[in-house]
């Protein structure tokens, strides 16, 4: 296994490790995403220990399967554990495995944390030693290829299975790679003058920095994982957005004064790309149903200096708005697995009748907001997943009882690695471990104008 360094010379104490087990807890327990949690818990913590919960944590929910295939062998019976134990155990491991932690500390450390746990010092101690006994890989992996997969890649099996029928088993072993290497952070900047400024300014700190390949307001920063430590550099305002992410505000093509529909708006990192190549001029309609996210949304688009938006509190099944807009964007709620490396815990999470239930909602989006479009209009639909179920099948129930629907391209300046023409149908995707980006899918529709 490639093993990762401890950021600096600087041996994190207890309390950080012991704050991971907390943060894998509450993201194990009570569903709360990782960068929500982490956020919250080091709040406190300089830069050096931020970074080495944030490698404990992510590196545990992206070898979970494959830390608790290992402690199987050691344990008669690990789904008896507490969560708290178990996250321990499987924090201790992947210290073992995948980072240069000195073993006796390791070992030690997750002892003193099971004490304070009130769980089982004796038997956290007892495995941990046993696992050092025996060096390398004592017992082998599945012989079966799907399950070998499934294991060493820590993503469920319906998962591979179905990545392999539709990519072959080298692609999808590409794919889980991919979605198990720590990603690149990735902003948007206004325009490309603000980019051009902003990727002098991190060189000159000595940053990593390079332009986005294919969206022309895109930086990608390496060894830089925080919104904190990025802000330290950058005096612009900005928000952080994969590439992908973009290029589909690129594909929606708005254009100043005119009246946008942005229906699933939180947290506005589209919307707020609406309203900059609109130079803030027209009217924005972003419907969110949530008014917790609202209130992040606002934040977010003050951030950035945009007044055109007007926010409503709806579900964008139900709109009560009057139609007649210019452009929709529909980046429908999914299983978001196609940002995996992004959220790792994503793959736990989801089930194969999951993809339906979300259809399901998709398409009522859909149906719902159609009315809305003036005759000539553009709509977008998008959604970060890689599954067909949320995408291509999407549109085609879609087109089928909507004739007054046709699917068209975008301008493919911006757009050429997000093409993947299917059966004649310019449908948009991106996969991580093709394009560098997350994976997403997209279709631009337009409403016929009748004669």
């Amino acid at each position: 296994m490639e093993k990762t360094h401890n950021p600096g010379h600087h041996k994190p104490p207890l309390s950080t490790r012991l704050l991971a087990v907390t943060a894998l807890g509450r993201i194990g327990e009570k569903s709360l995403k990782p960068k929500d949690v982490l956020d919250e818990l080091s709040a406190t913590l300089d830069t050096r220990e931020r970074s080495f919960l944030m490698e404990l944590v992510y590196g545990v929910l992206r070898q979970r399967d494959y830390l608790d295939w290992i402690l199987k062998n050691y344990i008669k019976k690990i789904s008896g554990l507490s969560p708290a134990t178990r996250d321990n155990l499987r924090m201790a491991l992947y210290q073992l495995r995948h980072m240069r932690s000195p073993e006796f500390a390791v070992v030690n450390e997750a002892v003193e944390i099971e004490k304070r746990l009130k769980g089982k010092p004796s038997l956290v101690n007892a495995v941990l030693r046993n696992i050092l006994r025996q060096k390398g890989e004592p017992f082998p992996l599945p012989s079966d290829p799907l399950e070998r997969l499934s294991i060493s890649q820590s993503h469920p099996k319906w998962l591979i299975e179905r990545w392999v029928r539709r990519l072959g088993y080298e692609g999808a072993k590409a794919l889980a790679e991919k979605n198990n290497e720590i990603p690149p952070l990735t902003i948007r900047l206004r325009n490309d003058e603000e980019r051009q400024a902003a990727l002098s300014l991190l060189r000159e700190k000595g940053v990593a920095a390079q332009p986005t390949a294919s969206s022309p307001s895109g930086i990608i920063i390496e060894d830089i994982r925080s919104f904190q430590e990025i802000s330290k550099l950058l005096p612009c305002p900005y928000m952080v957005q994969d590439e992908a992410a973009q290029l589909v505000t690129y594909l929606l093509d708005p254009l100043p004064g005119e009246r946008i529909l942005d229906a699933c708006a939180a947290p506005g990192g589209k919307t707020a790309h609406i309203a900059a190549l609109m130079e803030d001029r027209g009217e924005i309609i972003a419907l969110e149903p949530e008014a917790k996210r609202i209130s992040l949304m606002q934040e977010n688009l003050e951030r950035m200096g945009i007044s055109s938006v007007t926010v409503v509190q709806e579900d964008a099944r139900t709109p009560r708005l009057e139609g007649g807009f210019d452009r929709i964007l529909i980046d429908a709620p999914c299983s978001s697995l196609g940002v995996i490396r992004r959220n790792p815990d994503i793959r736990y999470r989801q089930a194969s009748k999951d993809l339906l239930r979300f259809r399901e909602k998709q398409l009522e989006i859909l149906r719902s907001l159609a009315p809305l479009l003036r005759e000539g209009g553009i709509m977008v639909y998008s959604v970060c997943s890689t599954e067909p179920e949320e995408g291509e099948e999407v549109i085609a129930a879609f087109l089928q009882d909507h004739s007054d629907f046709i699917i068209i391209e975008g301008r493919q300046e911006f757009l050429s690695p997000f093409r993947l023409p299917d059966q004649g149908q310019p449908f948009y995707r991106t996969f991580p471990q093709r394009d560098e980006m997350d994976g997403f899918f997209a279709a631009r529709l337009q409403k016929k104008e009748k004669r």
